[in-house]
């Protein structure tokens, strides 16, 4: 039985690539996953534009404050499945999340804060490296990206 008063997690999403010109990447190792790593990412909320839930992300996972022109919206948008285990978070019968990518490049690695219930630690990698050691697809695609978009990088 659901519960009527529960507020559900909205199936969009943001995936925020943090990273330096040198294209040192930001992970995250998740508190509920030891050993998965990912880019800062979070679930946009009702009142929020997708820029906004960027921003926000990022503050609550590392401590970053970014002003919301300093995102690059790719304008990219993956859909995937929502692993069953995290299910329980979204209304019954939602599989797929909508995730939209943004990128911000720092002038060099910025020390981090976790937000020690969602995260274990933080590393700054090579880009080769970071594409390697997250664990999910669309993850390490917008690496990928991030490496063929660096030559036009300002």
């Amino acid at each position: 039985m659901t519960n009527p008063a529960r507020t559900w997690k909205r199936p969009v999403s943001v995936l925020v690539l943090v990273h330096t010109r040198q294209l040192d990447v930001l992970l995250l190792e998740r508190a509920s996953h030891p050993g998965y790593w990912q880019s800062v990412t979070g679930s946009q909320e009702d009142h929020e534009d997708l820029r906004a839930t960027a921003v926000r992300e990022l503050a609550e996972e590392t401590g970053i404050l970014a002003r919301a022109e300093t995102l690059v919206n790719w304008r990219l948008a993956n859909r995937f499945e929502i692993f069953p285990e995290w299910r329980h978070r979204y209304g019954p019968g939602v599989t797929q999340n909508t995730e939209h990518v943004f990128s911000l490049m720092l002038p060099g690695q910025a020390p981090v804060r976790v937000a020690a219930e969602e995260h274990l630690a933080s590393v700054w990698l090579p880009w080769q490296e970071a594409a390697a050691r997250v664990f999910s697809w669309t993850n390490r695609d917008a690496i990928f990206m991030l490496a063929a978009r660096s030559s036009r990088l300002p």
